[in-house]
């Protein structure tokens, strides 16, 4: 009788068909990217892969010049607001799902609903603001890694969940010309949070996305942040210009 040679368990791990469309708040952005609100006041901060992140609408009420950029904007609210219910159904029934890939305690949540009611909060936020601003530049389509702004456009150029998260639907090389536009566009840093794909791994080509993008003039740095939503996302990575 043959012997069975059975293959170790896969880590378990978020699935995403698709970039999801899932939103943060100002809050959550600022545990996670380490930011200091009063010190941004009237500086140019853009975030890419906005989605439903309430980030720009709050930052702006608080009198920072921020914009969003992402490929959805240009749809009506009406359409994004149905784009919310789907994305947030299908992400939530994974969470409760998977338990053990979270740290909610680490993120400032109490539990799954509290983080629950506070990403269907800041999603409100974001489809109210963006029914008023969406035609002043305040939300703007697009996408990396051809991003439709000017050189050292923003003093500081943020991206949440998109690269290192979505390693499967993006390669290397994607993720490479993403960096480098994301830095284009900076004229100080740009912070990429998390540095880790869906199962809470780091990304793999990590040392060879630094390594070029440092002979292409931008260094890098990683820096943890104590911010922690799934597992192993408590770090950020770095660009500037210059140096390393």
């Amino acid at each position: 009788m043959p012997t069975l040679s059975l293959s170790p368990s896969p880590t378990p791990q978020l699935e995403l068909p698709a970039v999801a469309f899932f939103g943060r708040s100002l809050a959550e952005y600022t545990r996670a990217f380490a930011l200091d609100l009063t010190a941004l006041r009237g500086r140019d901060v853009l975030d890419v892969a906005s989605g439903l992140a309430s980030f720009v609408a709050e930052a702006c009420a608080r009198r920072i010049a921020a914009v969003g950029v992402d490929p959805l904007y240009g749809a009506t609210a009406a359409g994004l607001e149905e784009q919310v219910e789907r994305d947030y159904v299908r992400m939530f029934a994974q969470i409760r799902a998977k338990p053990s890939l979270f740290r909610l305690r680490a993120a400032g949540f109490r539990s799954f609903a509290a983080a629950e009611e506070e990403r269907r909060a800041a999603a409100r936020r974001f489809l109210d603001d963006y029914a008023v601003h969406r035609l002043y530049g305040r939300y703007v389509g697009g996408a990396l890694p051809q991003l439709p702004f000017f050189d050292g456009t923003f003093d500081l150029v943020l991206c949440a969940h998109l690269l290192f998260v979505c390693a499967r639907q993006f390669d290397f090389d994607w993720h490479l010309a993403a960096c480098r536009e994301l830095a284009r566009v900076s004229a100080g840093e740009v912070r990429i949070h998390p540095v880790v794909g869906l199962d809470g791994r780091p990304y793999s080509a990590l040392a060879r996305l630094r390594r070029l993008l440092r002979t292409g003039g931008i260094a890098s740095e990683l820096v943890t942040t104590g911010y922690e939503f799934f597992a192993g996302s408590g770090s950020m990575l770095v660009l500037r210009k210059g140096p390393s």
